[in-house]
């Protein structure tokens, strides 16, 4: 396999054209691909265009200021995460879309979710799924054609725009028919939400061995060409596990593989050999930091003990463009329990986010979703949302320092 080469940071050119044109723009609202974005505005030239039939509300007559830069607020600094840019994953809130509306009064289900969430001041959200309480309006599964565009209308009513999901990637390869067909349904879905991006919340393989993360490559590869065609940006999530070094250097074990490595980090290699215009990535920050605590030594070809301390931003700044997507997830320092992090709301730990957004820059092209995976709380039923509201005012705080 040949490694693609490192992207180089962009031009003015290409940030001016990470924004939205007015075609593109058009083309989310109506919830469709670019393919057939493009062949509907071919037959409409010679008459009218039909309305949309997906309940756009009056939240997109407005607009959502795609590709304006609201980065200053003149007397305070530079804002490190523009308004449009704000985002959640739902995964955080969890609780609340699976709640009983019938036996709570707290908002629940993801109508009554994403209006709460729009009152804190969220323009963004990614899916982890789309399944909520029986109870609620639209029922448990809206993983359908239907159940999107439902969703997409609630998601319009309160000024949303879904970002990402994380979902179906196929175990399988090479790839069987019925995983292509449920790959591309997941795709339309994505396509009637109005997504840029499409993936997963696992890592691409959990091995450390260089020829699984090669077939994990081709794999990504050949799902990022089938997203392509339809407009969206496939990527991967990843944990802490990704950032350790990869096992490519001899002695061989008893089953001939390698023992020790050449020092490179498995997720550095995957982006190596995987091709830039088909397959991105969402770092989650807080795994990399915890990634930074635990995998800063390794054994060398020779059985030497090296030392490399990983740092997330200079990943980020040197792949640039491939990173699209953050989770924004905090955490405190705790050298006590083995990952040398302990996760709190965004804006209440340690993690010093305005150097790290400082640093990786391209604020109107970053996406950063607010994720705490110990929101919810089985003894206060409200603390979830009112922990995403602490992290939403945490992250619009966030100033450029002055020098």
């Amino acid at each position: 396999m040949t490694p693609y080469s490192d992207p180089s940071r962009p031009s003015g050119a290409d940030v001016a054209a990470l924004t939205d044109t007015p075609d593109e723009a058009l083309r989310r609202s109506l919830g469709v691909g670019r393919r057939r974005f493009l062949s509907t505005c071919t037959a409409a030239a010679a008459g009218a265009v039909a309305a949309p039939v997906f309940g756009a509300g009056p939240a997109l007559a407005h607009g959502r200021d795609h590709g304006h830069d609201h980065g200053h607020d003149y007397g305070r600094g530079q804002v490190l995460v523009p308004p449009h840019k704000r985002g959640i994953i739902l995964y955080t809130v969890r609780d609340a879309t699976a709640r009983d509306p019938l036996a709570s009064d707290l908002p629940s289900g993801f109508r009554e979710v994403f209006k709460q969430l729009a009152r804190h001041g969220y323009r963004q959200v990614e899916f982890a799924g789309y399944r909520q309480h029986a109870n609620a309006p639209g029922g448990d599964n809206l993983e359908t054609v239907e159940g999107a565009r439902l969703l997409r209308r609630w998601l319009d009513d309160y000024g949303l725009r879904a970002q990402g999901n994380h979902g179906f990637i196929p175990s399988s390869w090479p790839l069987t028919a019925a995983d292509k067909d449920t790959f591309k349904k997941h795709l339309e879905i994505a396509n009637i939400l109005g997504m840029d991006h499409m993936g997963t919340g696992g890592d691409p393989t959990g091995s450390s061995y260089q020829a699984d993360w090669d077939v994990a490559a081709d794999k990504w590869n050949a799902l990022g060409e089938i997203a392509r065609r339809e407009g969206i940006k496939l990527y991967t999530h990843n944990h802490d596990s990704a950032y350790g070094f990869l096992l490519d250097r001899g002695p061989l074990d008893d089953q001939g593989r390698p023992t020790r490595s050449s020092g490179i980090r498995k997720l550095e290699y995957f982006l190596k050999v995987t091709d830039p215009k088909l397959v991105w990535l969402e770092m989650d920050i807080f795994w990399a930091h915890v990634a930074q605590y635990k995998f800063h030594t390794y054994t060398a070809p020779d059985g030497s003990t090296r030392e490399n301390v990983f740092d997330p931003a200079a990943l980020v700044t040197r792949y640039n463009k491939r990173y699209p997507l953050f989770h924004a997830k905090d955490g405190v320092v705790d050298t006590a329990n083995g990952m040398g992090w302990d996760m709190v709301p965004f804006g209440t730990g340690d993690i010093d986010y305005t150097t790290f957004f400082s640093r990786v820059g391209l604020s109107n092209y970053r996406n950063p979703m607010v994720e705490d995976d110990n929101s919810p709380s089985a003894t206060d039923p409200a603390q979830s949302l009112r922990e995403a509201k602490i992290s939403y005012d945490n992250m619009a705080a966030l100033r450029r320092r002055r020098r």
